[in-house]
C-alpha cells in the first residue's frame, strides 16, 4: 500500500539521495573517481563522532543509523539512512568534525569518496553545490520536526510514527499487495524512539493486539497501515 496522500513522508525523510540522481556524467566522474566500496557488517561502525572526515559515504545497498552517545553511553539515533543515501558529508561542508557516529544496522555495502573528490566536484558543479543546499535545508526541517515530535508526542504516537517512516525504508523491490518486514533491533528502535526498550515492547505487544501488525522474532509487519498512521496523530 502506498503512503502518498496519507502521510507526509517528506517531513520525516533526508531524501539525500536525490543528491546524486541524473548528475552530468562530467560531475559524476569526478566525484567517483576514486571511490571504492566495502562490505560493512552488521553493527559495524563507519564513523564517530568527533573524527576528521577523510571522505563521504554513499550506501550501494543497506541500512545505516547516525546517532549520538551520551555520557552513560545510551545512544539516541537521530536518523535511518538507507540505500542511495549520502552520509558524512555535513563536516566536510562545515570544515569541522562528524557531528555525530553512524553505524550499519544490516550488512550493508558502501561507497567510500574522498574528501578531495568531494571538494573537487563540488568546486566544479553548481548543481551539485545547489542540490547540496537544498538537501541541507530539507535536513534541518526534518530535525526541527523530529525534537517537536520527542517533545511533544507520547511513545506511542512516536512508535507508530517512526513504523510507518521505517516501512518506507523497508520497501526494497516492493510489488502492491505484499508485506513489509522491518528488520530492526528493539533496542535500536527504542533509541530511534527516544524511551526504553521495555516501552517499545509494551507498546508493539498493543500494537498487535490491535491488530495493526505483527512479529516474526525481531521482524515486524504493518497489517493495518491506516489505523498506524492515525495513531501517530499528526493532526
Amino acid at each position: 500500500m502506498s503512503i502518498k496522500g496519507i502521510f507526509p513522508i517528506d517531513k520525516w525523510d533526508f531524501k539525500s539521495e536525490s543528491i546524486l540522481a541524473d548528475l552530468p556524467a562530467d560531475v559524476f566522474e569526478l566525484l567517483t573517481a576514486h571511490k571504492s566500496e566495502q562490505i560493512y557488517k552488521k553493527n559495524e561502525i563507519i564513523f564517530r563522532e568527533g573524527a576528521y572526515p577523510s571522505g563521504i559515504f554513499y550506501i550501494t545497498k543497506g541500512k545505516v543509523k547516525k546517532y549520538k552517545v551520551d555520557r552513560e553511553g545510551r545512544e539516541q539515533i537521530v536518523y535511518v539512512a538507507s540505500t542511495g543515501q549520502l552520509i558524512g558529508y555535513h563536516a566536510i561542508l562545515a570544515e569541522g568534525r562528524y557531528p555525530d557516529s553512524a553505524a550499519t544496522i544490516e550488512e550493508s555495502t558502501i561507497a567510500f569518496i574522498p574528501r578531495e573528490d568531494f571538494q573537487h566536484a563540488l568546486n566544479n558543479s553548481p548543481l551539485l553545490n545547489t542540490r547540496l543546499l537544498k538537501t541541507l535545508s530539507h535536513e534541518f526541517a526534518v530535525l526541527a520536526n523530529s525534537l517537536t515530535m520527542l517533545a511533544q508526542k507520547t511513545v506511542r504516537e512516536r512508535l507508530a510514527l517512526q513504523l510507518v517512516v521505517l516501512r518506507e525504508k523497508y520497501k526494497v523491490n516492493y510489488v502492491e499487495g505484499t508485506a513489509v518486514e522491518i528488520n530492526i533491533s528493539r533496542e535500536d528502535l527504542s533509541n530511534l524512539v527516544g524511551t526504553a526498550r521495555e516501552n517499545v515492547v509494551r507498546v508493539l505487544t498493543e500494537f498487535k493486539e490491535d491488530g495493526i501488525l505483527e512479529t516474526k522474532g525481531r521482524k515486524i509487519i504493518i497489517k493495518d497501515l491506516n489505523k498506524l498512521i492515525k495513531t501517530a496523530n499528526l493532526k
